[in-house]
């Protein structure tokens, strides 16, 4: 018998991410194009660095607040003041070890093993991931793609059984982009009220919305008493993907519940890169809408780049820094993403990775400099088009 044999469920049920396989795949490969990353170019500003590095310097190392130091949970109060106009206490905010800490956690405090949680696919894999490690049942919910994405607010609904604990929504969405209007997001928390269950909203990408200002949220049509879970990180508004470094928004009754969640996994965030998280937002907003701009450009550069094959289906993405296109005549996406590593040297995510609905699709992350996604997408379409 095998040592992975005699591990428990968590540890023979964790999949291999799709993504990560191609990434292994092709690392190594020299003069290979990496767009297969949720994850811009630009390396971390020097504000946000040097908070963290005189933190650092200065000794502040040791143990610190499990629920984050209060001066970055007061500068989470104002971020969401000044761009969601909602007054937000320190006590709405758990400071977590990235995004995905924070989705883990949200899934521990509302579900159980066996119990369900509705969720919209195609989906970035690993929420679903995630809670099948815990013992849960992620229940896909598929959007419709003619053209554009879409939901069936119907099927959702239907989707919603007695072991159903809550609906994950990610609003813009990873990796379709699609973006739920405010009527959309208050009919889904009808949904969660008529059936007395959790919304766990992850809005990562809100303020990568490319018109209108920012996407809709939850915080636009929730009550105070509503039960929603926002799970975010600092990672992508600010260039900080290796920080790992996230938050959650709650209602100050949780504080002491997910302090404790955050005690039993990783005892609390170091108050070094805390600082640099202030900094972030306290100084940031400029970087954003910059960064928001330079993303604008590369997709209309993609898409239009796409376009001219002839063989790319796809909507343009209203929200986050992704394309999830297909290409007519591949449907084995996973084979053709190696070939397109070795053959183009451009790194895509397959669809696959994504479950129900992205099978025939590939995630392209166009968040980098113009002059490199000029030369990727010159490399894949002359691929494409020698197909």
């Amino acid at each position: 018998m095998s040592h992975i044999d005699k591990l428990g469920p968590g540890g023979r049920n964790a999949p291999e991410s799709g993504i990560i396989a191609v990434v292994n795949h092709g690392r190594d490969k020299q003069g290979l194009i990496p767009l297969w990353a949720g994850e811009g170019d630009l390396p971390t500003p020097e504000f946000i660095c040097e908070p963290a590095i005189s933190a650092l310097r200065a000794g502040e190392t040791f143990y610190t607040w499990n629920r984050g130091i209060p001066e970055l949970r007061t500068a989470l109060g104002d971020y969401h003041q000044r761009h969601f106009n909602r007054v937000a206490s320190p006590e709405h905010h758990i400071v977590t070890g990235s995004g995905m800490q924070a989705i883990q956690l949200a899934i521990q405090a509302v579900s159980g093993a066996d119990d369900e949680i509705v969720y919209l696919s195609p989906a970035w894999p690993n929420f679903a991931a995630a809670l099948g490690i815990a013992g849960g049942r992620p229940v896909a919910v598929e959007l419709d793609f003619k053209n554009a994405w879409s939901l069936d607010l119907e099927r959702l609904a239907r989707a919603v059984t007695p072991r159903t604990r809550a609906i994950f929504v990610n609003s813009p969405s990873n990796p379709t982009g699609w973006t739920a209007d405010a009527d959309t997001l208050r009919q889904i928390l009808d949904i969660a009220r008529a059936n007395d269950i959790w919304v766990i909203a992850d809005e990562t990408y809100a303020l990568f919305h490319y018109r209108d200002g920012r996407a809709a949220s939850f915080l636009d049509v929730a009550d105070d008493g509503d039960r929603v879970i926002y799970a975010n990180t600092f990672s992508k508004n600010w260039a900080m993907t290796g920080w790992r470094l996230g938050w959650l928004t709650i209602h100050p009754s949780l504080q002491q519940t997910f302090e404790n969640l955050v005690q039993y996994s990783t005892s609390g965030v170091p108050q070094f890169l805390q600082k640099g998280a202030v900094a972030a937002l306290e100084q940031g907003d400029g970087f954003i809408t910059e960064q928001v701009e330079r993303a604008r450009r590369a997709r209309e550069l993609v898409c239009a780049a796409l376009d001219s094959t002839g063989r790319a289906a796809f909507e343009k993405p209203e929200g986050a820094f992704y394309l999830f296109f297909k290409i007519n005549g591949i449907d084995d996406t996973q084979a053709a993403a190696f070939n397109i590593i070795d053959e183009a040297g451009v790194g895509l995510a397959p669809g696959t990775a994504f479950g129900v609905g992205g099978e025939t699709f590939f995630r392209i992350c166009f968040h980098r400099r113009l002059d490199q996604l000029e030369q990727a997408m010159d490399r894949l379409c002359q691929w494409i088009k020698a197909r």
